[in-house]
């Protein structure tokens, strides 16, 4: 079904639109979009990690939430901007403008309707700015819209079982995206295939801070698709990570229902006038 990991109470389009018309307090109930991508993550792993990670993750979160906090789940986004594992078969991508304008019809969707919260959880590092163009663009359109755009393992979690070199230079396929795709899928995840690959330092050191500055693509990294290491991932981490994540990002959807932002007002000579503020709560 589509609502994936979402609790079914949770999942904005299995109510009807006279519910949706008839919901109170639209202004602060916060709408939450997964966003994934479909691309290569090593022979060890599906094609599916990012759009199972963020739709896992949002779902968890849902799931955690207090019941007196309205919030609902969209259907994740299972497409991205995959395009530096384009070369590697099972990839699928969008270009960049395509999804942009995607989260743009969809934020207008959601504003359409009457909700001024829209939270993204994204699971592909090579897409935040596509996202982060689509909310700025949002918000520009709406000054009453609260557009947040983050990836799902930005909220605070326990790294501590990860290595230093995991933690620097780890971006693909490693150790923590293959223990939560053991918590999430584990019947598709063969730890039999996996292997440990780190790329070369970069020969800029100034310009990095272990991940190349240069644009990159993956096959500039080796041709198992892996950067990083998933060899000691477990599923006792993944369960650990899923529930880490998902808490983090509960209490991070309570507070944004329960923020106030700046609302800004269109003059008739296209100026914006501000009322409001950030920082006081209901």
């Amino acid at each position: 079904m589509i609502h994936g990991y979402t609790p079914t109470h949770r999942f904005l389009p299995y109510l009807s639109w006279t519910d949706i018309d008839a919901m109170p307090d639209k202004e602060n109930t916060v709408i939450v979009l997964p966003v994934g991508a479909i691309e290569q993550h090593g022979a060890h792993l599906p094609c599916s990690v990012d759009a199972t990670v963020a739709a896992g993750v949002a779902g968890k979160a849902l799931e955690l939430l207090p019941s007196d906090i309205p919030a609902f789940g969209l259907p994740a986004i299972v497409y991205g901007k995959s395009d530096e594992h384009l070369h590697f078969p099972g990839t699928v991508t969008l270009t960049g403008e395509i999804l942009l304008h995607t989260i743009q019809e969809i934020g207008e969707s959601v504003y359409r309707a009457g909700f001024r919260k829209l939270v993204m959880i994204n699971a592909h590092g090579g897409q935040p700015q596509p996202l982060e163009m689509a909310a700025r663009e949002l918000r520009l359109r709406h000054g009453d819209f609260m557009v947040i755009a983050r990836s799902a393992w930005s909220v605070p979690h326990d790294s501590s079982s990860f290595s230093e070199q995991e933690k620097n230079l780890a971006m693909h396929a490693g150790h923590g995206e293959t223990a939560i795709m053991m918590a999430l899928l584990g019947e598709h995840v063969h730890m039999d295939r996996a292997k440990a690959h780190y790329p070369e330092p970069f020969p800029v050191p100034t310009l990095s801070t272990g991940r190349p500055a240069a644009a990159w693509a993956s096959f500039d990294f080796g041709p198992s698709g892996v950067i990083g290491d998933p060899t000691q991932a477990t599923l006792e981490l993944g369960l650990n990570l899923l529930e880490q994540l998902g808490s983090q990002w509960a209490q991070a959807i309570s507070e944004v229902h329960q923020a106030k932002w700046i609302t800004r007002e269109q003059t008739s000579w296209g100026r914006s006038q501000y009322s409001g503020y950030v920082h006081s709560q209901k």
